[in-house]
């Protein structure tokens, strides 16, 4: 057997908050070190001369994981485009038709909320469709321009843009 003492005495990383052993697992390995470096000297001696050892061994470089989990959570920037709210009509069979409104989102607009908003207001059926798309059953789009900014301030008449007639 070994020399194992109770209780145990887990050293925590304060990078990634893993054992120190695990920290070669996590995606900002790098960072772990630094920080080992420059708290837990000692630790960080033991780890290099393992990975040392490891090397001469012939033990290859080790592969991330590229897929499945989490890893580092990359946060999506949004494009600084024009903030311009598009209003278009699509036909929706023959005699029927849609509202298209693009770009609520560029004003930070959540559009489940919008999309909510705009059904309830002109008691029909609104959904979002695409990215920066909300889709408005019936031809709306004239009451949308004094609908849009009463509900946002944010958005001034200005910002609205008439793309008029479709073809979907």
């Amino acid at each position: 057997m070994g020399t194992v003492q109770y209780p145990l005495t887990v050293l925590y990383c304060g990078n990634c908050t893993l054992p120190i052993e695990y920290c070669e697992y996590h995606p900002e390995h790098d960072k772990c070190k630094q920080w080992l470096e420059k708290n837990l000297p000692d630790e960080f001696e033991k780890i290099l001369i393992v990975n040392d050892a490891l090397d001469e061994e012939g033990g290859e470089e080790k592969k991330r994981q590229k897929r499945g989990g989490k890893g580092v959570v990359k946060s999506r920037k949004k494009e600084e485009g024009p903030k311009v709210v598009y209003i278009s009509r699509a036909p929706r069979g023959k005699k029927k038709s849609v509202t298209v409104v693009q770009g609520l989102s560029s004003f930070d607009i959540d559009l489940k909320v919008a999309s909510k908003f705009f059904g309830t207001k002109f008691a029909c059926g609104s959904s979002v469709t695409g990215e920066d798309e909300i889709v408005i059953q019936g031809d709306v789009k004239d009451d949308l321009f004094d609908v849009i900014p009463d509900k946002w301030p944010v958005i001034d008449e200005d910002f609205i843009e008439d793309l008029g007639d479709q073809k979907r």
